[in-house]
């Protein structure tokens, strides 16, 4: 997720109860092979705790893939996953990510030339059940042909943004298409899961063989920890590790990034609790670690 899944973050959710895989932030292949490359690279730096990680790329012209994975593979990443779910229009109106799923002749070329510059370390696909139509079948049924580590499908097309719920049964035809292939290409399922709980029962009932939480991390950054919930925190817990995150997001960024960014996480920390809201409205105003600091401290006293 885009401003999210930075190494900042990935480093709180591991302190709190770490994935079995880690993605970063997605990349465009386009902005990494200019010249603004170092600023764009800044989108997936690393330490060796967050491991395993997977590279999360897009763009739309297969050369550049084919480049970005070489590089990819010197950094050491564990793996390379081409986006071609995100559904945000001033993506997809220039035929990248789920918009590709009108384009299957591009997308194949793309996981080909993704895969000939990743070598030996697997390529995955993320992706939706269409672009404007659902199109799960045929869709997934080419990706699979494309002899790919992992597929992941979320259960909504494009069009539909985040505004239906997702619809796991479609997610279940993948796995049941995955069977009928005889390949081995793992299928996750992606939408709407916000616990352990949920991940079993999806695992349960349509057989994928993993499951991705997004949005639902904004729930619970314990959502991975079996024996441990935010909603077991003290406040004071809560807000130790509020600060925790602010101050890592402070020391790695500084001027790179723009504090106000820290701010969609604040509801994850305070929420939930007698003086909550009036909590967060003050962390808003917020514009530096020391003001985060001093609110703190004051609520506290």
């Amino acid at each position: 997720m885009e401003d999210v899944t930075d190494t900042v973050f990935r480093r709180i959710v591991k302190s709190c109860g770490a994935p079995d895989v880690f993605f970063t932030e997605f990349m465009s292949t386009d902005g990494y092979m200019s010249p603004g490359k170092d600023r764009v690279a800044r989108r997936i730096e690393y330490t060796e705790e967050e491991r395993p990680l997977v590279a999360q790329i897009w763009g739309n012209k297969p050369e550049k893939y084919y480049q970005t994975a070489q590089e990819l593979v010197k950094l050491g990443f564990d793996g390379i996953d081409i986006n071609m779910g995100c559904p945000v229009h001033k993506i997809v109106k220039k035929g990248c990510c789920s918009a590709l799923a009108d384009n299957p002749t591009l997308a194949g070329e793309i996981i080909q030339a993704c895969k000939e510059g990743a070598k030996d370390i697997p390529v995955s696909v993320k992706t939706r059940l269409g672009y404007r139509t659902k199109k799960t079948e045929e869709w997934s049924k080419f990706l699979l042909e494309q002899d790919i580590a992992v597929l992941t499908m979320h259960g909504r097309t494009q069009k539909e943004m985040s505004k239906v719920p997702a619809d796991w049964s479609e997610i279940k035809k993948v796995v049941d298409i995955r069977n009928e292939m005889g390949i081995e290409t793992l299928i996750i399922g992606n939408g709407d899961v916000k616990s352990l709980e949920e991940v079993h029962e999806k695992h349960t009932t349509t057989g994928v063989d993993g499951v991705m939480i997004g949005r639902g991390i904004f729930t619970d950054p314990y959502v991975f920890n079996p024996d441990k919930s935010i909603m077991n925190l003290t406040i004071e817990e809560r807000l130790d590790l509020l600060l925790r995150h602010t101050r890592l997001f402070n020391e790695i960024w500084g001027d790179v990034k723009n504090f106000a960014l820290l701010k969609k996480f604040f509801k994850i920390y305070v929420s939930d609790f007698e003086g909550a809201v009036e909590l967060r409205v003050e962390l808003m105003k917020c514009d530096s670690l020391a003001q985060v600091e001093e609110v703190v401290a004051n609520y506290a006293q």
